[in-house]
């Protein structure tokens, strides 16, 4: 069935999806294997809970020191992998590091195990073999039978419940394990505390508490189950406690309705009727057990289980219909909606359905009717595409996200705008700070309830906290030392360009001071440029540049997850002054164009895990985000050609629909950003701005429809395999001059037709 359903991907056939359900081409399984890191479970589009398979329990750690083979496990799922330890609740979608897996739930027959036991010995714990045969991945459905039990699992959600369905093969012996142990990037000591409260003979609440990526970290959840617990019982895992109190006077593992230890898994056994069927809801809540019990009450108070996956559906129906494309082929559809799908999985929901949160300050906070707290921002990866695509089809959601961002701020000790947090913690992760970014273009874009003089001071602040990430620095020399902090180029430029975005924002509201200080902090990336070897590079606090220097090496001080030929090119916000700096456009047309056709030997990331040999083309690394913006400069050096030439190679080598599909990891939606907007024809390689850049599209004819119920429509002329060059662009029946589109044309509805041809050409 998946064979033949991927074979369609490469058949000759034209694709459309103008008019039919889209469900049929998002394939969850896509990115599941090697480097995509997402995951194939069921979730509803920015969901609290997202409820997917985990396939084993790698330890961040082994005798102390780092296990690489965690990082495989960023989502929780291996396509490879052949068993399944159980099903976990939180998930984060395409990240390079990880944290939750939170509330693991597996049911079992026969003998009660409490160890998940190993890969190579399933049947020694209560991990299950299982065959992709009998595996079923679609938007807000998973179903995979366990073969090791003959149970048939079924999973679906709504926005803060997961739905379990099991179907034994037995009637006589049912068993549902509660893992509190288990989780992502597991460490001995990860497990701050977890409790379990039975409160009658269907009902349980809890709480797990972690100290991991995220330092300080409670998640509440309450179980119901639709038949009674016949009996149930728990261990603790942790070494034996010196000290036990008075409790050593119950046999607490044993029908005791309390349960607490940092290690804990517990079991609960059930009687079965005919149905052999065995229904869960679980509610997560970040605030409180009881909030936990009202989520699940509010969402889900029948046991429908297909009620609750149809109106998922209808969800993800809503989402993937804003999009309306024709494509060359079924493979493209299945891309673009997974895509669409992979964008809409994050940032998630945090707060109750009573609109009740627990903020970075450990309070309570609770928003006002309509609008939502978000969290999960992975700001390094997210501002430079996926933010901007919410800003032509999620408005509300992204001006939600801006607020979200701006209480965070707010509740922060620091009093910074999120680096990169998550379930109300600021985990620090990759530099810059890009909520700034996220905000300018919110502002570009003319969204509403945000009150952007606020969101500038929490900008200003963010920025002048001289001892983040050196800031400090930054502000006295104009760049970053590399002897003071560490990837300092990287930093001197991602900074710089941040610090346009608040020269931008201060523009538009006439805080001129604001605007002078920054504008001139923008130009910072001036200081790190070399003349002598053509590249941005590394200096020191005395002002020489460092001495041992390759433009190739990703591992060489200087620069993060990326090299000097790579990141040199990273000045968005000032292209033609880069250009300038560089040595002109012939120059750097041919700095370009050697990106792409240099092959970059191995050894220059053989020790980068975010980097691989998949997601290279030439020395361009498109499986990680420094460069997504790349291809489109060839616009500014005169050789559009080029762009669209290597355009269409990425479109047709990075992005495949298969299990190991992504060239990268997905990034929360980012590397699935970039292809949505490359496949339109234009991207926005500077936010902040109200500029996009025109590309090449690989649609045939689209339209995207905006929340003001305009569209644009995007039509395609001569679209083929071979026509992979743009002759000529209409917006709205004039002919464009340059490889330009303004905001501004498109947010009212606009009508853009490309021209496509075989022969290259450099201008219009």
């Amino acid at each position: 069935m998946r064979f033949s359903l991927l074979m369609l991907g490469f058949a000759a056939v034209s694709g459309s999806a103008l008019s039919q359900s889209k469900l049929k081409y998002v394939d969850p399984l896509i990115g599941t294997s090697k480097m995509g890191h997402t995951f194939p479970g069921a979730t509803v589009p920015f969901g609290m809970v997202q409820l997917s398979p985990d396939t084993d329990t790698i330890p961040y750690a082994v005798n102390g020191k780092y296990n690489p083979d965690v990082y495989r496990y960023c989502a929780g799922y291996q396509y490879e992998d052949p068993t399944i330890v159980g099903f976990s609740h939180t998930h984060f979608s395409g990240t390079g590091h990880s944290d939750l897996g939170d509330i693991l739930i597996m049911p079992t027959s026969g003998k009660i195990q409490l160890n998940p036991g190993i890969a190579t010995n399933p049947k020694g714990g209560f991990r299950s073999a299982y065959s992709h045969e009998n595996e079923i991945a679609k938007p807000n459905y998973y179903s995979v039978l366990l073969n090791d039990h003959q149970i048939r699992a079924e999973l679906t959600t709504t926005t803060r419940v997961g739905i379990h369905k099991y179907t034994f093969a037995r009637q006589d012996s049912a068993n549902i394990i509660l893992d509190l142990v288990s989780g992502i990037y597991n460490y001995d000591g990860k497990n701050v505390n977890t409790y379990v409260r039975v409160v009658d003979d269907f009902h349980i609440v809890g709480f797990r508490q972690t100290s991991g990526w995220a330092k300080n970290r409670t998640v509440y959840f309450a179980v119901e189950f639709s038949r009674p617990i016949k009996s149930y019982g728990y261990d603790d895992f942790q070494s034996k406690k010196v000290y036990q109190g008075f409790w050593r006077k119950f046999n607490l593992k044993d029908n005791f309705p309390e349960m607490s230890a940092n290690q804990l898994r517990a079991f609960f056994n059930f009687d079965l009727d005919a149905s052999k069927e065995l229904l869960l809801k679980v509610s997560l809540s970040n605030v409180s057990m009881e909030g936990a019990l009202l989520n699940m009450v509010s969402e889900t108070p029948n046991w429908r289980f297909d009620q609750y996956r149809k109106a998922g559906e209808a969800l993800w129906e809503t989402e993937l219909n804003k999009f309306q494309v024709e494509m060359l082929n079924e493979g493209d559809l299945i891309n673009f909606y997974t895509a669409v799908y992979h964008t809409c999985l994050g940032p998630t929901v945090y707060q109750d359905f009573s609109g009740s949160y627990r903020g970075l300050d450990f309070s309570d906070h609770s928003n006002p009717d309509g609008q939502t707290n978000y969290t999960t921002f992975s700001l390094w990866d997210t501002y430079r595409a996926l933010h901007p695509l919410f800003n032509l089809v999620q408005r509300k959601r992204n001006a939600d996200m801006v607020l979200s961002m701006i209480a965070h701020q707010n509740q922060s000790a620091e009093k910074m705008l999120p680096v990169w947090s998550h379930y109300a913690n600021e985990n620090w992760c990759m530099i810059g700070y890009h909520a700034v970014s996220v905000i300018a273009d919110a502002y570009s874009k003319d969204l509403e309830g945000i009150d952007y003089n606020k969101a500038l001071d929490a900008c200003i602040q963010t920025a002048r906290t001289r001892y983040f990430d050196g800031i400090g620095s930054y502000m006295d020399l104009g760049y970053v030392a590399e002897d003071q902090s560490s990837s300092s180029v990287s930093k001197t430029l991602e900074y710089a360009y941040d610090d346009w975005c608040i020269a931008q924002l201060a523009l538009g509201l006439k805080r001129m001071d604001i605007y002078e200080e920054f504008s001139k902090r923008s130009r910072n990336y001036q200081n790190v440029f070399d003349p002598k070897s053509g590249f941005m590079r590394a200096r020191m606090k005395s002002g020489n540049f460092i001495d041992k220097f390759d433009p190739l090496e990703t591992h060489q001080a200087g620069y993060i997850e990326g090299n000097a030929w790579n990141y040199s090119l990273y000045v968005p916000h000032q292209v033609d002054s880069m250009i300038a700096l560089m040595g002109g456009k012939k120059r750097v047309a041919a700095h370009l164009d050697s990106l792409f056709t240099m092959r970059l030997d191995d050894k220059y990331f053989e020790h980068t895990e975010d980097i691989t040999r998949e997601g290279i083309m030439g020395s361009y690394v498109h499986g990680n985000e420094p460069s997504h913006h790349v291809i489109y400069l060839f616009d500014w050096v005169g050789r559009p050609d080029l762009a669209q030439k290597y355009m269409r190679q990425v479109l047709r080598t990075k992005y495949l629909p298969k299990m190991d599909g992504l060239s990268g990891n997905d990034d929360c939606g980012q590397m699935s950003a970039w292809y949505i907007f490359s496949s339109l024809g234009f991207y926005p390689v500077c936010p902040g701005s109200n500029e996009y850049a025109l590309g090449a599209p690989l649609v045939k004819n689209a339209k995207i429809h905006l929340e003001n119920g305009s569209d644009i429509t995007i039509e395609v002329k001569n679209q083929s395999e071979k026509n992979v060059f743009v002759k000529a662009v209409y917006l709205n029946g004039a002919k464009l001059k340059d490889f330009r589109l303004d905001y501004q044309q498109l947010k009212n509805g606009a009508k853009l037709v490309f021209e496509m041809t075989s022969k290259p050409a450099k201008t219009f």
